[in-house]
């Protein structure tokens, strides 16, 4: 019994997906672009370490601001609810397929917490808009 491997999608968010240099982030924030979708504000920039040969996976950060969510236990399932949906989702905008690789931060800037199922298709329509301000980076 032999079980071929397909192109699949990997639904793990790994360490090496996880923007966390802060270097990286001043730069993000400081030269990234961005827009804004509710419930989030979304910077993101090509990651300027890769070339089309040697292509990582996007690297992303997420962030609850501790001035509208006071308590720590308030932030972090909010914090688990994006990053779980980002991981559901990722596979839409592969690196493969955008031949590039981005450095994303996601901003949650309503003072609610949100239920998943809201988050996950707010979420879909930011990486659905990311998918294509990159494609008409590449057409121009």
């Amino acid at each position: 019994m032999s079980f071929e491997l397909q192109d699949k999608p990997s639904f793990c968010f790994k360490k090496e997906e996880r923007l966390s240099s802060k270097k990286i982030i001043k730069e993000l924030f400081n030269k990234g672009s961005s827009f804004y979708l509710f419930p989030f504000k979304v910077l993101y920039l090509k990651n300027s370490f890769v070339t089309s040969e040697n292509l990582k996976p996007h690297q992303i950060l997420v962030t609850v601001p501790k001035k509208r969510f006071k308590k720590a236990v308030d932030r972090n399932p909010i914090k688990r609810r994006i990053r779980e949906s980002y991981r559901l989702q990722k596979h839409l905008i592969s690196p493969d397929q955008l031949h590039t690789s981005l450095w994303i931060a996601y901003i949650y800037t309503t003072d609610k917490a949100l239920p998943f199922s809201l988050i996950q298709e707010k979420l879909k329509m930011t990486l659905e808009r990311l998918e294509k301000i990159v494609n008409l980076d590449k057409a121009e």
